[in-house]
């Protein structure tokens, strides 16, 4: 955003990527800064802005992109428009009566699905009309599948095809972050009172994301990511999978015909991995490993590390 933005500058050595807003891109098209028609041939193009000095704009046009938001503008349309008509058929049969009515209910329902700047609108105490603003729609639609990349880093650190695959590479850091406070490791709620213990809880659980980061690029072949990710010639057009990866989901196998897993079910079968201590009547104790799973020694081999059979000092390979 633009405050942190702004808290950034005074930081040293720091550099940041963002994207603009669709009420800043508008500004750059109604200043001519931003020209349509540059997309006609190319559809990446760096720009100036006197609003953003000593920065870089690099504008991108994604067809795909375009085309989806489209589908999704017009779905939404028709999905208002339905529920408008509902409405209008309430007031004409005398259902629904009072200006002030009507509009509370046409209101929730722009509200749900966000098209209120899309319909012009009549409201009596007895009647109500609407119409499709076509300048809006045509407005928003010609900046459809365009996006602005809004950086600090020089031409000469980051080109600009490397400046968009940057910024497209947050959405790894966003994931991460998933991860992190949500799916694998839950670091909220905190439960801690002092700065110093809370500022321990995020390290250990930060030190625990970079753990499975690892573990999740290691154990790649027994889960459904893609290992081979083909080079990006467009770095605006979407991102490809390889064969193998579209292999992996239509046969749920691995290149080696196991089955595949989720980073989840992966560690839950892992967790059956026990290490129990027997006690004998003599008083007797030992500890005894469970026999790994064929599943459970291909993951140690990926991880590069033997199975352990004691608690604590060295592990051994152990042999069943």
């Amino acid at each position: 955003t633009r405050a942190r933005i702004e808290a950034m500058r005074g930081l040293e050595g720091t550099n940041w990527i963002t994207c603009l807003r669709s009420p800043q891109i508008r500004t750059l098209v109604d200043d001519e800064a931003l020209q349509l028609g540059l997309f006609d041939e190319t559809n990446l193009a760096a720009i100036t802005h006197p609003d953003y000095p000593d920065e870089r704009l690099i504008a991108c046009r994604n067809p795909d992109l375009a085309r989806l938001r489209a589908n999704k503008r017009e779905e939404l349309l028709v999905a208002t428009e339905k529920e408008l008509e509902r409405i209008k058929a309430s007031v004409t049969e005398r259902r629904i009566k009072g200006k002030e009515v009507i509009a509370l209910k046409v209101g929730r329902v722009l509200d749900r699905h966000k098209m209120a700047k899309h319909f012009t609108l009549e409201f009596q105490d007895d009647s109500f009309s609407f119409v499709r603003d076509t300048n809006a729609i045509a407005t928003e639609a010609a900046l459809d599948g365009i996006y602005v990349i809004r950086t600090s880093v020089s031409q000469e650190e980051l080109d600009d095809a490397k400046a968009v695959e940057a910024y497209k590479g947050l959405s790894v850091v966003e994931r991460n972050f998933r991860n992190l406070k949500v799916i694998d490791l839950d670091l909220r709620p905190i439960y801690h009172y002092s700065e110093n213990r809370v500022r321990a809880h995020v390290f250990c659980s930060m030190l625990a994301l970079y753990v499975t980061w690892h573990m999740r690029e290691a154990l790649a072949p027994l889960m459904f990511g893609d290992e081979e990710i083909p080079e990006r010639h467009d770095p605006v057009a979407p991102a490809l999978r390889s064969r193998a990866a579209h292999a992996k989901d239509a046969t749920k196998l691995g290149a080696d015909g196991e089955v595949l897993h989720s980073f989840s079910t992966l560690l839950a079968h892992l967790g059956t991995l026990t290490r129990n201590t027997v006690e004998f009547t003599q008083g007797i104790q030992i500890e005894q490993l469970s026999v790994p799973t064929p599943l459970q020694r291909r993951v140690f081999e990926l991880i590069g590390s033997p199975i352990p059979i004691t608690i604590g000092g060295k592990s051994t390979e152990q042999k069943h």
